[in-house]
C-alpha cells in the first residue's frame, strides 16, 4: 500500500449514467445499485480519464493510501471478464498517458518509474524546441533590466478560490475561465483569451472545487457579463472544468449567458472551440 492518487465518487452526486465506465480502459469502476462503484483500488492508475465523462462531478481524484495500481492483474481482469479489445484498449491508454509525459520516442530514463497516476499535464513532458520568438515590447515600468513582454491581466486575484461575486472587475466584460495548465501550455493565451476580459483560474483535478459552481453560479448573475469563455486541456479530467462551469450557469438563472468551450492541446495548438 502507498500513498498515491486515485479516483473517489460522490455517490449523492452520481445519476447511474454509467458514462465513467466507458472512460475508463483499466475496468476500475462498475455500476452498483444504481450508483458508480470503484471495484478494486489495484485496477485505478489514478489519470482520472473518466472525470471528463461525468455530467454531474460525481468523480474526482484524491491522494490517499491505496493499493498499488497493478498493471498485470488490470490486464488480467480485462482478458477475463471483457475479452482482448479490452486490454487492447487499456494498452492503448497507458501508451497514451506516456506520450503525454515523453512525446518523442526516445528512450525512457534509467531511473525507475512508478506507474503512479496523474493526468499527462501533471508529469514530467519536454516539448521539441520551436523557432526563435520574435523580439519581446518593452514593458514601461517593469522595474527590471532587459525586456519583457508585457500582460495583459487586469485584474487580480485571478484563483477562483479567492475572487469574489460582485467584483468590480466582472462587470461589463466577457469571463475568461481558464484550466491552471492552459496559460503554460499555450504561449497565447494572454493575447487571444486574456486581453480585454475578466480572468479566474481553477484546476477541476486537484482543486477543492465544491464551493465553485456556486461562487461562479453568483458571480454569473451579473447580467452585464455576456459570455463565458472555457480555456481547458485536451486532457479528459480537465472535462470537469466544463461541468463545473455548465451547472453554474444553471444555478444563475441566466438563459441569455453564453458559455463557449476551448480545447488546448499539449503542444499548445487550439483543438477546437465549441458553444454549449
Amino acid at each position: 500500500m502507498a500513498t498515491r492518487k486515485i479516483i473517489t465518487i460522490d455517490e449523492d452526486k452520481c445519476n447511474g449514467c454509467g458514462n465513467c465506465i466507458s472512460g475508463c480502459a483499466e475496468g476500475a469502476l462498475q455500476l452498483v445499485n444504481g450508483k458508480a462503484k470503484l471495484v478494486k483500488e489495484q485496477f485505478c492508475d489514478g489519470f482520472g480519464d473518466c472525470i471528463g465523462t461525468c455530467p454531474t462531478g460525481a468523480l474526482k481524484i484524491v491522494e490517499r493510501d491505496a493499493d498499488e495500481f497493478d498493471v498485470e492483474a488490470t490486464r488480467q481482469n480485462l482478458l477475463l471478464s471483457q475479452g482482448i479489445e479490452a486490454a487492447r484498449r487499456m494498452d492503448e491508454a497507458n501508451a497514451a498517458h506516456d506520450r503525454g509525459a515523453h512525446p518523442s520516442p526516445a528512450p525512457r530514463p534509467a531511473a525507475p518509474q512508478a506507474h503512479g497516476g496523474g493526468c499527462p499535464g501533471t508529469r514530467m513532458r519536454m516539448a521539441a524546441p520551436t523557432a526563435k520568438p520574435s523580439a519581446p515590447t518593452p514593458s514601461a515600468g517593469a522595474g527590471m533590466p532587459g525586456q519583457v513582454m508585457p500582460s495583459a491581466l487586469e485584474q487580480w486575484p485571478v484563483q477562483l478560490h479567492l475572487v469574489q461575486p460582485g467584483a468590480p472587475f466582472f462587470a461589463n466584460k466577457e469571463m475568461a475561465i481558464l484550466s491552471t495548465c492552459s496559460p503554460i501550455a499555450s504561449a497565447d493565451v494572454h493575447w487571444r483569451f486574456i486581453k480585454g476580459r475578466s480572468v479566474v483560474v481553477a484546476c477541476p483535478k486537484l482543486d477543492r472545487t465544491e464551493p465553485y459552481a456556486a461562487k461562479l453560479g453568483e458571480i454569473f448573475k451579473d447580467p452585464t457579463i455576456p459570455k463565458a469563455i472555457i480555456v481547458r486541456m485536451e486532457v479528459p479530467c480537465c472535462g470537469g472544468l466544463t461541468h463545473i462551469v455548465q451547472e453554474a450557469r444553471q444555478r444563475s438563472g441566466r438563459q441569455d449567458l453564453v458559455v463557449e468551450e476551448v480545447t488546448v492541446g499539449l503542444n499548445g495548438a487550439v483543438l477546437g472551440t465549441t458553444t454549449l
